[in-house]
């Protein structure tokens, strides 16, 4: 089968990460996506060529795998025409264009919802619609991570602010997208009306940072970044063992695992302690127990360690690098991994879109598709013939 969405037409103006990876979910789940690209493609698409690299980019290919790319210019009439005959089959409609932007290609809300009241449109922003900064440039580094508040929050002590890993931001919108799709499209069914969903880098970060910003907004003590040994619960915190590796230990009802932990450390004195009797006066002496569990954990290896923690019920993960995130038989059995086909024979593995529907599995179908792959076709499939094709690329509307 080739997933829930099987049957649903897909209409993506997307550029980069967020609008792509929301229309690359459904495409995953089996909608009929088809990309609309500029003559000179998306710009994500030269992400390699920016890091010495050449081809489609595995980063390219995550977020617009299973797609049909079509390139035109919207800037143009016959371009315009295109996408209008392409929005009157759809049933969706996802862009993260700048608004500005929609209004000159005539592809705005505004424009587009009366023409097409059964249309789902999907716009994702950096800050959202409607007011002074909605046009305003930004990545996901910007509207996430820096004005979001979470580069703040995730830096330890007083160095450097940590740095984020590319398109985090993104996917987190991206998904929550896609999930508001899904939601106006069963809204659809019941009422025959489209509407108009919005979401924006911005709004996903106030939410990803919900604990801290609820306890800000409701007139509390506001959170402030914290080094790991003045953290308030020592026993959700990170240690190296003795061969430079790092666990974490994931104890958040510390008084009910302090017990079996002082004994998996053979620190049974520990439990009789007053300055660590309870889970208050552990972290009014957070720095004093960090320091005596880094002294303890250091003694032995994480392979030693792993026996020892586990016998003991204590809870843990070890901190992996990326090589032994791949490597781990977990992630293969929670199905992080989906083999891709390629055009040219074979599979490819990646990322798998992060759920799965077990009356309706979705499989992926093909990889990211060069640009313009699938111009001809879909026009030939709007009613175009081969003379007005030929009339399109002569005016160069379609490369």
């Amino acid at each position: 089968m080739a997933g829930p969405m099987e049957g649903v037409r897909v209409v993506e103006v997307g550029v980069w990460v967020a609008a792509p990876s929301a229309a690359g979910i459904l495409a995953d789940w089996g909608a009929d996506v088809v990309k609309l690209e500029p003559p000179a493609g998306d710009p994500f698409r030269g992400i390699s060529a920016m890091l010495g690299g050449g081809g489609i980019p595995p980063q390219f290919e995550l977020d617009n795998r299973g797609k049909r790319s079509v390139a035109v210019d919207l800037g143009s009439d016959e371009g315009r025409e295109v996408a209008a005959r392409l929005l009157e089959q759809a049933d969706v409609f996802v862009s993260n264009v700048r608004g500005g932007g929609l209004a000159r290609l005539g592809l705005d809300p505004a424009s587009v919802c009366p023409r097409y009241p059964r249309l789902v449109y999907a716009h994702v922003s950096a800050y959202g619609l409607g007011h002074e900064e909605s046009d305003r440039a930004a990545f996901d580094v910007g509207a996430y991570w820096a004005r979001g508040g979470l580069s703040w929050m995730l830096q330890s002590g007083d160095g450097d602010l940590p740095l984020q890993r590319g398109g985090m931001g993104d996917h987190f919108t991206g998904a929550n997208a896609a999930g508001a799709i899904a939601a106006a499209l069963y809204h659809r069914e019941r009422s025959g009306k489209g509407q108009l969903i919005t979401t924006s880098l911005a709004r996903t970060a106030a939410y990803q940072l919900g604990w801290d910003l609820n306890q800000a907004l409701q007139g509390d003590v506001v959170p402030q970044p914290s080094k790991r040994t003045a953290f308030l619960n020592p026993l959700i915190n990170c240690y190296r063992t003795k061969d430079g590796r790092w666990i974490w230990l994931l104890m958040l009802e510390g008084d009910r695992h302090w017990p079996d932990f002082c004994r998996a450390v053979n620190h049974e004195e520990w439990m009789f302690e007053e300055r660590f009797e309870s889970l208050a006066r552990r972290a009014m002496n957070a720095a004093d127990l960090v320091s005596a569990i880094d002294e303890v954990l250091a003694q032995r290896t994480l392979e030693e360690w792993a026996p020892v923690l586990d016998r003991n019920d204590v809870w843990w993960a070890p901190v992996h690098t990326l090589e032994e995130v791949v490597a781990d038989p977990v992630m293969a059995q929670a199905g992080a991994w989906v083999d891709v086909p390629r055009a040219e024979g074979g599979t490819a593995r990646m990322v798998a879109t992060p759920v799965d529907f077990h009356g309706t599995p979705w499989e992926a179908r093909s990889g990211a598709p060069q640009l313009g792959q699938d111009t001809e076709l879909v026009l030939q499939e709007l009613g175009y013939d081969w003379d007005r094709i030929t009339a399109l690329k002569e005016q160069g509307v379609i490369p």
